[in-house]
């Protein structure tokens, strides 16, 4: 019993995986979306056109965009000069990429 019960973790690690493996090639990815969406003004997590207000982590906390919640509003919605992407990404679009940049915040870009 102790030889096969490595053996049968093993075989549902496997289908786990192949199991899960479709819904995982779906998940947008963040960074594709950032680069073909944002980084036009956000490139490597600057700001172009309101220099102050960057995607790194101290200016995110500063100005209340630390969390996943805000980013995906200010995304949504836009504020200011940044314009709103709510109908042009979808919402696990928007999801995929705040939380690439969180990731990059916490990374210091």
């Amino acid at each position: 019993m102790r030889k096969l019960l490595p053996a049968l973790m093993l075989a549902i690690a496997i289908l786990t995986f192949t199991f899960n493996r479709p819904a995982l090639a779906n998940k947008p990815d963040g960074q594709q979306i950032f680069t073909a969406n944002c980084s036009a003004c956000h490139i490597g997590g600057n700001n172009v056109i309101v220099a102050n207000k960057t995607l790194r982590k101290e200016a995110l906390e500063k100005y209340g965009m630390n969390s996943l919640a805000a980013i995906k509003n200010q995304v949504t919605n836009g504020k200011n000069a940044m314009p709103a992407f709510g109908s042009h990404l979808q919402d696990d679009e928007i999801v995929a990429v705040a939380t690439y940049v969180l990731g990059q915040a916490e990374k210091g870009w």
